[in-house]
């Protein structure tokens, strides 16, 4: 972390939570009760780190189908029972939060229930629910710079100044695109193909940088 970090800003799944193979593995699942057959890589490509409504235009445009409106209600109550059973917190994360010596605050293209679900099941929620961002809060989410703009105006804090944790390219493009420097963690569980390139960046005066942090905070 530069000296000059004002403000840590963290995505939550596959950062925070250890979530993005189980909400993958689900929406494959869910899909295939349509007659939809899609598998992790595509889910990667096209999905990770991005909001619902990016699923059901891509569903649309790839597969000649609207999803209907019960089947997000159905996915996102099967997700979250699984969530109940299956999901952790990425090893590390306490000991990091307790050791910052700077704000920190949460931006995700979860949906707020999802979100506030996930991080009370993990013990988080007491701790960064006040400063938890999501896309329904922005005019578009990710890869576009909005919810990172949105999250360091609320905060008080410059762009410039902040540093972003992502895992995917989506939120690596977005940080990219709001000015701020990005670290990549993929010290998650899931094992989604191609999703661990890193980003090339088109030249620029003092381009954002992208560093890759590959196993847990702090181990």
């Amino acid at each position: 972390m530069s000296v000059s970090t004002e403000l840590l800003i963290l995505d939550c799944d596959g950062v925070l939570i250890d979530s993005e193979i189980i909400s993958a593995q689900m929406l494959v699942a869910e899909l295939a009760q349509l007659g939809v057959e899609i598998d992790l890589a595509y889910v990667a490509r096209h999905f990770l780190g991005r909001s619902y409504p990016t699923v059901m235009a891509t569903i649309r445009a790839d597969f000649g189908l609207d999803l209907p409106p019960e089947f997000e209600t159905g996915y996102r109550e099967a997700l979250l029972a699984a969530f109940g059973r299956d999901l952790r917190i990425m090893p590390g994360v306490a000991a990091m939060l307790d050791l910052l010596a700077v704000p920190v605050c949460v931006a995700t293209s979860s949906s707020p229930r999802r979100v506030e679900t996930s991080l009370r099941l993990v013990g988080l929620w007491d701790r960064l629910g006040a400063v938890t961002f999501t896309a329904s809060e922005v005019a578009q989410g990710k890869p576009a710079p909005d919810l990172f703009l949105h999250a360091a105006a609320r905060m008080g804090v410059a762009p410039a100044a902040c540093l972003v944790i992502e895992d995917s390219l989506t939120g690596l493009r977005a940080a990219n695109a709001a000015g701020m420097e990005v670290w990549r963690f993929t010290g998650g569980s899931y094992g989604l193909g191609g999703i661990r390139r890193k980003i090339r960046r088109k030249r620029r005066p003092r381009p954002p940088a992208v560093l890759t942090i590959s196993r847990g905070f702090l181990t």
